[in-house]
């Protein structure tokens, strides 16, 4: 994030983002977990998918407020969604904190 705008590697390392956010989102559907359905997480990778393909438009747009807006937010919902991952009670709060 500290990185210059705009340059080649920015524009490389966004692309590997949107490409690692995308197959997470979508790996996601396969995920029932022990609802053998689906649950909350279901609707944010929907999101995640809407969010990216934003962020893309407007950077192509030349809106790069907007496109700044939506990759933080995709970043920051990663974080939300990996401490919410370990709660107490969750599978990896079970493996790496107890």
């Amino acid at each position: 994030m500290l990185r210059a705008k705009g340059s080649a590697s920015h524009r490389l390392l966004g692309r590997v983002w949107v490409a690692l956010m995308s197959l997470a989102a979508v790996s996601s559907f396969w995920l029932t977990g022990l609802s053998d359905g689906f649950s909350v997480i279901h609707p944010l990778s929907i999101w995640t998918l809407v969010a990216m393909a934003l962020a893309i438009y407007f950077v192509r747009k030349g809106n790069v407020k907007s496109h700044k807006r939506f990759m933080v937010g995709t970043y920051l919902g990663l974080a939300g969604a990996g401490i919410g991952a370990l709660m107490p009670g969750r599978t990896l709060f079970q493996v790496f904190l107890s």
